[in-house]
């Protein structure tokens, strides 16, 4: 993989907590651990759209409007998608 150098100033504080959190041995894999992260987020909010879209085209109640006999999957996205 191509590697490009990255020259930025990042608030100090942030970086500290950051670095204490990743337990990285160079801020260079922070930065790659942080951005991957963060693309792998996005990936999954196209994914979460994607079902939507899928099971709700015309405006119709998604699947897991109501709990049934598994569950309440509105429930437990909600705790998956803070975890």
């Amino acid at each position: 993989m191509a590697k490009v150098r990255v020259s930025t100033t990042v608030d100090e504080a942030l970086l500290e907590q950051a670095r204490a959190v990743h337990g990285a041995t160079t801020d260079a894999s922070l930065l790659e651990a942080a951005l991957t992260a963060l693309l792998d987020s996005h990936r999954r909010a196209e994914v979460d759209a994607a079902y939507d879209r899928a099971y709700s085209p015309d405006g119709e109640a998604r699947p897991d409007a109501e709990p049934d006999a598994w569950g309440d999957l509105a429930e437990w996205r909600e705790r998956a998608s803070t975890s």
